[in-house]
């Protein structure tokens, strides 16, 4: 025979422990993971996500007509090799000596995007948008590839230094 007493006792021992089991499973779940565009990269080791960064720009490039730039190993190298400069040196480079540089070395119609001072990825976008120069860049018809690195400096009024290098095949 059950002991209804018994029971509703266990009942309203169930029902004032079920928010705090709740509580504890929302509070055991995962963080959302801020997007990589938005992570900021004024700090010792942060590097931009190429992969996030060549989704960006291609998006931007389809809503223009243009196709996709992929990101190439060899631009990114030369993209990271730039911003490490600029870094060491604490002023944005010549886009016009690494394009010549680049051209001697063989990468096709190279356009470049040198620029400091941008924490993410999406306020390097932003700005690269409303810079004619950096926009065109973006925007090259023949672009199919891309490198785009970052360098952090502490010491520097900029902190970040980002070089973007996009090129035909």
């Amino acid at each position: 025979m059950v002991n209804t007493s018994s029971v509703q006792q266990l009942l309203r021992r169930a029902l004032a422990a079920a928010p705090l089991a709740l509580l504890a499973a929302c509070s055991s779940q995962p963080e959302t993971q801020q997007p990589a565009f938005y992570r900021s990269l004024a700090s010792a080791g942060a590097s931009v996500d190429a992969a996030s960064a060549a989704g960006m720009i291609s998006a931007y490039r389809r809503n223009h007509g243009l196709p996709p730039v992929a990101v190439d190993a060899a631009l990114q190298r030369e993209a990271q090799a730039e911003a490490e400069r600029m870094a060491a040196a604490d002023r944005p480079s010549s886009a016009d000596a690494v394009k010549q540089r680049l051209a001697a070395a063989g990468v096709a119609s190279p356009a470049v995007n040198l620029s400091a001072g941008y924490h993410t990825m999406a306020e390097a976008f932003s700005g690269w948008r409303e810079s004619p120069q950096h926009d065109r860049t973006m925007l090259a018809p023949s672009a199919t590839r891309l490198g785009i690195a970052t360098a952090y400096a502490p010491g520097s009024k900029y902190k970040v230094y980002w070089a973007l290098i996009v090129a035909s095949p």
